[in-house]
């Protein structure tokens, strides 16, 4: 079994945990399973997201309201055969060393919860109810139009059309929708309630440290619509003579970027749309941000500094190979783990953005001007990216990314700002001051 120290700070050893989500539809149930899932995962926590609608869909694509009818019986044992076929596909990737499986469906009746808990009793693994509730109706429809525009149920389809007919399925479901009794036979499990997107949560017999952990986040977490605009400074005298590390000043293309960012948010986020604006305490990124709107709230976050590169600080690639061939070639072997000699690992950037991560949840709309380590590590927790290949991105200077969590997944739009800048991407076992990056899907 996984020895999980990393990101979470404490050893967590054979450790199961089923979050299991509850709740009518449009109340953000599959949102907050990805992004714990994505949280997890950006923790080194093996994470798995188990979503029923994707295993009844194998048998029923894009049903009608109809479907989800109780009266529906051929619609019911759909619906039951993809629970069960979700859920031993769960127990099985448990065996295969899975930490922490998240089961994304309505478990709207007691029967159903029931069954859930039992079976994952039966191979001791612990379980989590995470229900989501919401009668704001202003919430509702806001989902209700995220989840018509991509959900697969409704690919293809007429948006209104859809509209209706997820309003119709809703319906269906209020008919015998339980919520989690506090109570009554219900009172003794574990599980966290969220009312109306995080104004009043309950907490019930929360039992270790990593159910603990789970709930801290989803806590933080809420619905409501918004984006996350990043960007990295300007480009640096430093970028210039392929450095890395430092305080260095912008270089004039760098300042000609600072001037255009403004242009470039307008564009994006719009005149009027309040926006929050969060940089490192380093020179370059206050410098970049600058020139934004006035009304616009600045705060410096030492946990937005780049990645201390500790005795290699101010260095080139050619000077740190040939001062610590060692340390050179063991970055490239393993870019995330590896601590530079009194510095950091991308790993250790991870864990010290952990606050940031949590106050990005709790926040509206943010811009974060940044560094190239640190946004990589923030672009891999909202695009849900591999770990061991994050080092490895490339993330141009002079260019504004907006990220937009949905339901399904996270949509990117990219500005560039057509300055000209040096790519300060570095392949493997390369000392040249800057290449063409490898192209990337993304």
């Amino acid at each position: 079994m996984p020895r999980l120290t990393n990101g979470l700070g404490v050893q967590v050893e054979d450790t199961h945990i089923c979050v299991v989500m509850v709740g009518l539809p449009a109340r953000g149930k599959s949102y907050i399973a990805q992004k714990a899932q994505r949280y997890l995962q950006w923790l080194s926590v093996p994470a798995a997201t188990f979503n029923v609608g994707n295993y009844r869909r194998k048998d029923a694509a894009q049903p009608t309201a109809d479907f989800f009818d109780t009266n529906n019986a051929a619609g019911e044992r759909t619906r039951r055969a993809a629970a069960e076929a979700a859920v031993a596909d769960m127990m099985k990737w448990f065996k295969s060393g899975g930490v922490v499986g998240i089961l994304d469906a309505t478990n709207s009746t007691k029967e159903r919860r029931r069954w859930v808990l039992e079976t994952c009793q039966k191979e001791g693994i612990e379980t989590i109810f995470v229900e989501s509730k919401c009668d704001d109706e202003e919430l509702i429809m806001a989902n209700i139009r995220d989840v018509k525009t991509t959900s697969p149920d409704y690919q293809g389809q007429d948006p209104e059309e859809a509209a209706q007919d997820f309003r119709n399925r809703i319906r269906n479901y209020e008919k015998i929708y339980v919520s989690i009794d506090e109570d009554g036979d219900e009172s003794e499990m574990t599980y966290l309630k969220m009312m109306n997107v995080g104004r009043q949560v309950i907490i019930n017999r929360i039992q270790d440290y990593l159910e603990s952990r789970i709930v801290y986040y989803l806590m933080n977490l809420h619905i409501r619509p918004r984006s996350v605009w990043l960007s990295r400074h300007g480009e640096s005298m430093y970028n210039l003579d392929g450095r890395i590390g430092g305080d260095a000043q912008l270089s004039p293309r760098g300042e000609q970027y600072a001037l255009k960012l403004p242009e470039l948010v307008r564009k994006s986020v719009g005149d009027d749309r309040p926006l929050t604006v969060w940089t490192s305490t380093l020179k370059r990124t206050i410098a970049t941000a600058r020139h934004l709107p006035k009304h616009y709230n600045q705060l410096q976050w030492k946990a937005l500094d780049e990645l201390d590169s500790g005795v290699c600080d101010g260095m080139t690639y050619q000077e740190i190979k040939d001062y610590y061939p060692d340390d050179f070639r063991a970055r490239d072997e393993d870019k995330y783990n590896y601590r530079y000699r009194g510095g950091e690992s991308y790993r250790d950037v991870v864990i010290r953005l952990e606050p940031i991560i949590m106050e990005l949840e709790r926040s509206e709309d943010i811009l974060i001007v940044t560094h190239q380590a640190v946004l990589r590590c923030i672009y891999a927790y909202f695009m849900k990216k591999d770990q061991e290949k994050s080092p490895w991105m490339h993330v141009p200077l002079h260019t504004l990314i907006k990220l937009t969590p949905r339901a399904y997944g996270t949509e990117e739009v990219r500005y560039p700002a057509g300055i000209d800048a040096v790519s300060t991407w570095r392949g493997k076992g390369s000392t040249a001051k800057h290449e063409d990056p490898v192209p990337e899907v993304i």
